[in-house]
C-alpha cells in the first residue's frame, strides 16, 4: 500500500486535542505514534504483547468512564486479530468511544509482512457492516481535518480508517513496563494507584 498520508504528519493533526482524551493504543507503530505525540503522558495506555486487545480494552474503558472521551489508536494488523470486537463495540453503543485504525497494509510488529488490507480487505466497510454508524476512510490531509473535528465532537461511536503510506512511525522509546503504565494511567484517571 503506497497511497495514504504520512503518519508522522497525519496522526498529530488528527489527535491535536489529545490532552482531553483517554487513549489506548495497539502495538508497534500506533504505540510509537501516540507515545511520541503525548510523550507517554498519563492519559495514554500503550499496549505491549496483547495483540488484538486494544479495541476491547478501549470499549471497557469507555463504558466505565462515560463522561470521558476514549480513543483507541490501533494498527490494521492488530485490529485484524480481533475483528469481532467491532461487532461488540456496535452493540455496546458507547457514544464516547472512537477507534482510529492506522493502516499501512503490513504487520509491522512481526516483520513487516503484508496484512490482508494490502490485499483489499476494507476495515471501514467491516466496521460499518458491524453496525458502527459513523465510519470514515481518510487518505488525504484534507480528510484528516474533517476526521479531527469528528473525533473532537462525535456523539456516537465512530471509526476512522486512516490509510497511511510506508513512512515509519516516529522513533520513540516508550515505557515497556506494563505495571508502571497501568499504575500511571490509573492514577491519572482515578487519582489513586
Amino acid at each position: 500500500m503506497s497511497d495514504g498520508v504520512n503518519r508522522q504528519v497525519a496522526i498529530p493533526a488528527l489527535l491535536a486535542d489529545h490532552k482531553d482524551m483517554l487513549i489506548v493504543t495497539g502495538l508497534a507503530g500506533s504505540a510509537k505514534d501516540i507515545g511520541a505525540l503525548t510523550k507517554d503522558a498519563d492519559n495514554t495506555f500503550t499496549m505491549a504483547g496483547a495483540m488484538g486487545g486494544a479495541t476491547a480494552m478501549g470499549l471497557g474503558l469507555a463504558l466505565a468512564q462515560p463522561d470521558k472521551r476514549v480513543v483507541v489508536v490501533t494498527g490494521d494488523g492488530e485490529l485484524l486479530m480481533n475483528l469481532s470486537s467491532l461487532a461488540t463495540v456496535s452493540v455496546a453503543k458507547a457514544p464516547n468511544l472512537s477507534i482510529v485504525c492506522v493502516d499501512n497494509g503490513h504487520y509491522q510488529e512481526t516483520g513487516d509482512q503484508e496484512s490482508h488490507t494490502s490485499q483489499g480487505v476494507d476495515l471501514a466497510a467491516i466496521a460499518s457492516g458491524s453496525g458502527i454508524k459513523t465510519c470514515r476512510t481518510v487518505t488525504t490531509m484534507e480528510e484528516v481535518e474533517d476526521a479531527r473535528k469528528l473525533l473532537a465532537g462525535a456523539n456516537d461511536t465512530c471509526f476512522i480508517h486512516l490509510k497511511i503510506d510506508r513512512t515509519p512511525p516516529p522513533t520513540f522509546k516508550r515505557d515497556m513496563d506494563a505495571a508502571n503504565v497501568k499504575t500511571r494511567f490509573r492514577k491519572a484517571l482515578l487519582g489513586v494507584s
